[in-house]
C-alpha cells in the first residue's frame, strides 16, 4: 500500500497527458496555440506549488539553532504566504505572523519564512497549516511558548460558491506561555496589530 504523502511515480510525459486529457474534457482543444504547451506548464507550476512535500521542515530548523540568553518575545510578522486549498486545488493567500518566547535557544530569522513556505507548498487547510508552523517551531527548540496567526483570502470563497469578495479567515494557533498566559498572548496581538491601517493585509 502506497504510503500517505508518497509521491506517485508519474514521469513529467505522462503527467502531461492527464492534463492533456483534462483539457479535453473540458471542451477545449488542446493543440491550439494557446493551450498547446499549457500541459508543459501545468506540470512545471503544480511541482513549484507542491514542492513542500519533498522538504522536511525539522531538518531546515535544525541547521540554524543558536544559544542565546535572550529571553524576550521574538515576532516575525507580516509573511508572505501562498498555498493551494486541497478541497479546489484553488490558492489562498495573505500573511503569517509567528512568535515565540527562547528557551536557551534561536532560530536563524530566516529560517521561519522558510518553514511557512514549506507546508504553504502542499495542498493544504488554514487551520492544519496554522498548526504544523507552530509545532514545528516547539519541537525544534522547546521554547516556552509559540504563537502563530494567519489571515488569508480564499478564491474557493471568492470565485465560487458564496463568492464573497472581501471576507477572509483568522486562525490562530498557541502553545506554552502563548496557551496559558492571558498577558503574553495579548502583547502578541497587539505587536502584530500594529502599524495596522484597517485592512487585515
Amino acid at each position: 500500500m502506497k504510503k500517505f504523502h508518497e509521491p506517485a511515480s508519474l514521469s513529467a510525459a505522462s503527467t502531461q497527458e492527464l492534463l492533456r486529457e483534462l483539457l479535453l474534457r473540458l471542451g477545449e482543444d488542446p493543440d491550439r496555440d494557446g493551450l498547446a504547451r499549457t500541459p508543459e506548464r501545468m506540470q512545471k507550476s503544480l511541482e513549484y506549488l507542491t514542492k513542500g512535500y519533498q522538504q522536511d521542515a525539522g531538518k531546515v530548523l535544525q541547521g540554524a539553532l543558536f544559544d542565546v540568553s535572550y529571553d524576550e518575545m521574538v515576532i516575525v510578522k507580516d509573511i508572505e504566504m501562498f498555498s493551494l486549498c486541497e478541497h479546489h486545488l484553488l490558492p489562498f493567500f495573505g500573511k503569517v505572523h509567528v512568535a515565540y518566547i527562547p528557551n536557551g535557544k534561536v532560530l536563524g530569522l530566516s529560517k521561519i519564512p522558510r518553514l511557512v513556505d514549506i507546508f504553504a507548498r502542499r495542498l493544504q487547510v488554514q487551520e492544519r497549516l496554522t498548526v504544523q508552523i507552530a509545532e514545528t517551531i516547539q519541537n525544534a527548540i522547546q521554547p516556552q511558548g509559540v504563537g502563530v496567526v494567519i489571515e488569508a483570502r480564499h478564491l474557493c470563497v471568492m470565485m465560487r460558491g458564496v463568492e464573497k469578495q472581501h471576507s477572509s479567515a483568522v486562525t490562530s494557533h498557541m502553545l506554552g506561555s502563548f496557551r496559558s498566559s492571558e498577558k503574553t498572548r495579548e502583547e502578541f496581538l497587539s505587536l502584530i496589530r500594529n502599524g495596522k491601517n484597517g485592512n487585515s493585509f
